[in-house]
């Protein structure tokens, strides 16, 4: 099998040259190692070993990119002026989180992707953050570097398994205030055994509980449909974020995406609101992403966010890395763009 070629740079416009960025060899065959233990006793993310497959370019130092952000009140790419959002304020303590439900029943709509990056982004700025695996696919775990597949102890224990708490589960990532629930492919056996459960709706919010005060976000990263973990999801959460990709299909979602958030909120969570919308693989080069940004807009006015997630090469690199475009490429167009979706997050959400 050949090895695939690294990815081209990207430009500040978004536009594919060439980089002269040295690459460094694919690794031998290395084995899992087991997660390092902390004073505080939670495990540590060690990167996973599948990136061994591919040729990556080195974490960006010191190469500069365009700044792509509107400053306020000029024309951004949602085709209304961006509000003035400014930064965040340092808290004095730590707690209650807000729950936000990061959910779209479409997949490949960089629901993953923002999950990791906007928690990364939020801890920058000082907030606590857990991140929550509900996709018994476990992107979000591989791409903060877990070889999910490997642990013994995951959400599906936690949810399934009355004797195990939060605090057996929960492992620190490498970046600063920001832990991880994992997940792998066991979740999925768990929506038919809470089936037959009594109040199985409320699974997920009963186990978090415990461990709330000590963060100031929880980001639950559901899997592509609208079965019962999103539910479990959706029922715990203060919020819903809906990241949407700029096309056609993913449009045509949000209504019945939009219908199951009314029901939850009607049956089983009166609390659950509609934080925001954030539009991701915008390219404004094409009509057809600028035909359905529009329209994003005109249906649903403010509620979408201004911060847009544009395309770029540096996402799928991050995957194979196993970290934040943030600390990967802290200065790319990418790491911007969430930073200032962060920002936006804590002022429409509070401190």
């Amino acid at each position: 099998m050949s090895t695939p070629q690294p990815p081209a740079a990207e430009s500040g416009s978004g536009s594919i040259l060439a980089d002269s960025t040295p690459v460094s060899p694919p690794s031998a065959d290395i084995p899992h190692a087991s997660p390092a233990v902390q004073p505080d006793g939670l495990p540590t993310v060690h990167p996973h070993h599948d990136g061994a497959l591919f040729h990556t370019r080195q974490p960006e130092t010191s190469r500069e990119t365009r700044d792509i952000i509107p400053a306020a009140n000029e024309l951004g790419p949602t085709g209304r002026k961006t509000r003035e959002v400014p930064d965040p304020t340092p808290l004095p303590s730590h707690g209650p989180a807000k729950i936000i439900a990061m959910c779209n029943q479409k997949g490949g709509v960089g629901k993953t992707t923002s999950t990791i990056n906007l928690g990364a982004s939020l801890a920058a700025y000082g907030r606590r953050v857990l991140l929550v695996d509900l996709d018994p696919q476990g992107a979000l775990s591989a791409g903060l570097g877990v070889a999910h597949h490997e642990l013994d102890l995951t959400v599906y224990n936690l949810l399934v398994e009355p004797k195990i708490s939060a605090d057996d589960v929960i492992m620190r990532t490498r970046v600063d205030n920001l832990d991880l629930l994992p997940s792998n492919i066991d979740l999925s056996a768990a929506e038919i055994q809470l089936v037959t459960e009594v109040g199985r709706e409320q699974t997920l919010g009963r186990v978090l509980h415990p461990i709330l005060d000590r963060y100031d976000y929880v980001l639950i990263d559901c899997q592509p449909s609208l079965g019962l973990l999103t539910v479990n999801a959706l029922t715990c959460a203060d919020e819903v974020l809906i990241p949407m990709e700029c096309e056609y299909f993913s449009l045509r979602g949000l209504a019945l995406l939009n219908d199951t958030v009314e029901k939850v909120r009607d049956r089983l969570n009166p609390r659950l609101k509609l934080a925001g919308i954030v539009v991701t693989m915008f390219d404004a080069r094409t009509l057809h992403s600028r035909e359905v940004m529009t329209r994003v807009v005109e249906v649903f006015g403010d509620v979408v966010y201004d911060t847009v997630i544009t395309r770029t090469v540096r996402f799928p690199e991050t995957s194979v890395a196993g970290e934040p475009i943030t600390t990967w490429a802290p200065k790319s167009s990418g790491a911007q763009a969430y930073r200032a979706l962060a920002r936006e997050v804590i002022y429409r959400s509070g401190p």
